[in-house]
C-alpha cells in the first residue's frame, strides 16, 4: 500500500509493549480499513501499571494512557487464564503468578502445574480477554472474548506464548500452542474479543 493512501487512512495504536501479543494483534487487525501502529512506530515508551481489579480496568488504563500520549485512538487489552480447580486463579495475575519477580513463561507454566498437583482432573479452564478502545478525548468502549478448554500436564506445541502449550481445546484435540496462526485467530479469546470490537472500531475511527 502506498504512503499516499496510508496518509488518508484512520490510525489505530496498539497499546502494548508485549511483542508476542503485538504479533497476534497485527495478524488480527493488520489488513483492515485503518493503519495499525505500534508504540515503536511513534518512538513512544510507556510503562502502564496493571493494578486494576478487573481485566476491563487494566485494558482501559493502557488504552487511555497511550491515547493521551499519542493523540490517536488506542486499543489495549488484558487477558488471563482462569482454572476452576484453583478457584479461578491465576486470573488477573496470570503474568505475575509465580513468587519470583523475573519469571519466564516456562516458569509460570511449571508453577501452575505444581499448584494443580493432587487436584482431580480434568482441570477445566478458560482464557478471558477484554479489549478497551480509547479516544484521545477520553471515550472508552469495551469488547470481550472467551475460550474454553482444560489444562494438561505435558507441554505440546511451539506456537503461541504464555500458558498456550498446556491449554488444550478438547473439541480440536490440540493445545493453543499447536494451532496455526490462522486457527488461533479464529478461536482464541483475543481473536473473539477483537471480532466483537470491530463494530466499535468502525464507529470510533
Amino acid at each position: 500500500m502506498s504512503g499516499d493512501i496510508k496518509g488518508f487512512m484512520p490510525k489505530l495504536l496498539l497499546a502494548t509493549n508485549n511483542r508476542s501479543k503485538a504479533r497476534e494483534m497485527q495478524a488480527l487487525l493488520g489488513k483492515l480499513w485503518f493503519e495499525l501502529l505500534l508504540p515503536a512506530d511513534l518512538s513512544l515508551e510507556l510503562d502502564v501499571p496493571e493494578d486494576g481489579k478487573t481485566y476491563a480496568e487494566n485494558a482501559a488504563k493502557k488504552a487511555i494512557a497511550f491515547a493521551h500520549a499519542s493523540g490517536l485512538v488506542s486499543l489495549g487489552d488484558d487477558s488471563g487464564l482462569e482454572v476452576n480447580a484453583l478457584a479461578g486463579a491465576p486470573g488477573l495475575h496470570s503474568h505475575r503468578f509465580t513468587p519470583g519477580q523475573e519469571s519466564t513463561d516456562a516458569d509460570r507454566r511449571i508453577y501452575l502445574l505444581q499448584c494443580l498437583q493432587g487436584k482431580p482432573g480434568p482441570w477445566t479452564a478458560r482464557f478471558r480477554a477484554t479489549v478497551a478502545i480509547a479516544s484521545p478525548s477520553g471515550e472508552v468502549r469495551y469488547a470481550m472474548g472467551n475460550c474454553e478448554g482444560e489444562i494438561i500436564s505435558e507441554e505440546r506445541g511451539t506456537n503461541g506464548f504464555g500458558y498456550d502449550p498446556i491449554f488444550l481445546i478438547p473439541v480440536l484435540g490440540k493445545t493453543m500452542a499447536e494451532l496455526s496462526m490462522d486457527e488461533k485467530n479464529r478461536l482464541s479469546h483475543r481473536a473473539r474479543a477483537i471480532k466483537n470490537a470491530l463494530p466499535i472500531l468502525k464507529e470510533m475511527l
